[in-house]
């Protein structure tokens, strides 16, 4: 328990991904920008890190190579999070800044495309590695992982049909933040020049922010965000154990925790949506905080009862609404708030 507890803790690095998020919005990828756009770019290279992770993962023994399969893991997270920032940034630069509705649905739908990743990932995954297991070979998770590294190229198909907007305003206002730190350091030599650049792109948005918001309610803004649901990302990652725990198959954790799941969270991120575009986002993000608070009693119920499959299901089920509801205000919340000149970091 403690190893897998220590081992989940690899993926705190969603948490971090700000640190790195202002490289992604300036730095372009050699060829790949070219071809296919800024942010698309970027995508493509963070998934091709997670094709080679998981193809070395396959010939790695768990047993024998904990460390590095650990380490591993590590570089799939932070290609991971990195991706995750470079898509939501993608998806804000395809609505206009004061389309408030549109950012509202744009939220939703980003929400069904991450848990139908995360949920319908989980079923292949458990499903693979149970038949693989079931007809004898030996390394049935290593083979699983081949398999989810082919559904990740296909998956690269359908960004090919995505459309991104290449705009100049961004490294216009860019460059004038870079220029305006390079003129109060009084001097145009080349390191001049590289601290004005490193200073901009570090500094630009957090100054953007704050400029934007005033201190104050900067400050508010950044520990609501933090403390929203804090409790979700740090549990979640125990979910599998204590399933397995209670008595539960991965047969059982398929069909209950990522099918019966991906069902409801699929319909009520889109409900979901619906509620933020007609009551407004502060009313929903209430709303979602007292829904997931509610719903850990039910896994409290779940853990003092015999093993219940009734009682399994509904505690995922209510579970998943509450995070669809919380998942999608929370997001548009955040979309909104963002200067466009430093998409990825500030939504980071």
């Amino acid at each position: 328990r403690s190893t897998i507890g220590w081992a989940g803790l690899i993926f705190g690095v969603y948490a971090f991904n700000y640190l790195w998020a202002p490289i992604i919005d300036r730095i372009q990828i050699p060829i790949l920008t070219k071809k296919l756009g800024h942010r698309r770019g970027w995508i493509v290279l963070m998934q091709l890190i997670i094709i080679l992770s998981l193809v070395v993962w396959s010939v790695i023994n768990p047993t024998e190579n904990l460390a590095l399969l650990i380490t591993v893991g590590l570089i799939i997270a932070i290609a991971s999070a990195t991706q995750d920032i470079t898509v939501d940034a993608l998806r804000i630069e395809q609505i206009g800044e004061n389309e408030n509705k549109s950012m509202a649905a744009g939220a939703a739908m980003a929400v069904v495309g991450w848990w139908s990743g995360y949920k319908l990932g989980g079923v292949i995954a458990l499903f693979t590695a149970e038949y693989f297991e079931n007809i004898g070979i030996e390394n049935y998770w290593q083979s699983t992982f081949l398999i989810l590294g082919i559904i990740v190229i296909l998956m690269n198909i359908g960004l090919m049909f995505v459309h991104e907007s290449i705009s100049t305003d961004k490294k216009i206002k860019q460059k004038e933040t870079d220029q305006l730190i390079q003129n109060k350091l009084g001097s145009q030599n080349v390191i001049s020049k590289i601290i004005a650049w490193i200073s901009g792109t570090l500094g630009g948005p957090v100054i953007s922010f704050f400029k934007k918001n005033g201190l104050s309610i900067a400050i508010g803004i950044l520990g609501f965000v933090f403390l929203f649901k804090i409790g979700e990302a740090f549990l979640g990652r125990m979910s599998i154990v204590f399933y397995k725990e209670i008595g539960f198959s991965k047969g059982d954790i398929a069909i209950y925790s990522k099918t019966l799941g991906w069902i409801t969270t699929v319909i009520f991120t889109l409900l979901g949506g619906l509620f933020v575009i007609r009551s407004g986002v502060l009313k929903a993000m209430f709303l979602a905080g007292i829904l997931m608070a509610s719903t850990n009693l039910l896994f409290t119920a779940l853990a003092w009862s015999e093993k219940s499959e009734l009682l399994f299901a509904v505690a995922v089920i209510f579970d998943d609404i509450a995070a669809a509801f919380a998942t999608v205000a929370f997001v548009a919340f955040i979309s909104l708030l963002v200067d466009r000149t430093y998409t990825a970091t500030q939504y980071a």
